[in-house]
């Protein structure tokens, strides 16, 4: 029986001496792996407060870049308008020059 009774107190000490070596394991453990999730929180919070600022930034870009195209058609607009008036008044010139040129053919001969 003594082997039985010495069996049995060394299991019930085996038993509380893991219990508080796990238990301290576990909380040393636990803390740490709190430590990283809270790192890895904050690099996701610094992560999304930069992806919104890029996001931002994409749509005020994108906001430039419609009004500067709309001006630069504008100005196109602006331009061709100018160059048919021009065509017209070098046709018009070219028109009374080739008429006059013609009337001069006309009396010289």
């Amino acid at each position: 029986m003594s082997q039985q009774d010495g069996f049995l107190g060394g299991f019930l000490l085996g038993t509380l001496i893991g219990g508080v070596v796990g238990g301290i394991v576990g909380a040393v453990m636990a803390n740490r792996l709190d430590n990283q999730l809270d790192e890895d929180v904050e690099l996701t919070d610094i992560e999304g407060k930069r992806k919104k600022k890029q996001f931002r930034a994409t749509q005020q870009d994108t906001v430039e870049i419609e009004s500067t195209k709309r001006s630069l058609e504008d100005k196109i607009a602006q331009l061709n308008a100018t160059i048919d008036d021009v065509r017209r008044q070098l046709s018009n010139v070219n028109a009374n020059s080739s008429s006059q040129v013609k009337e001069s053919s006309f009396i010289e001969d």
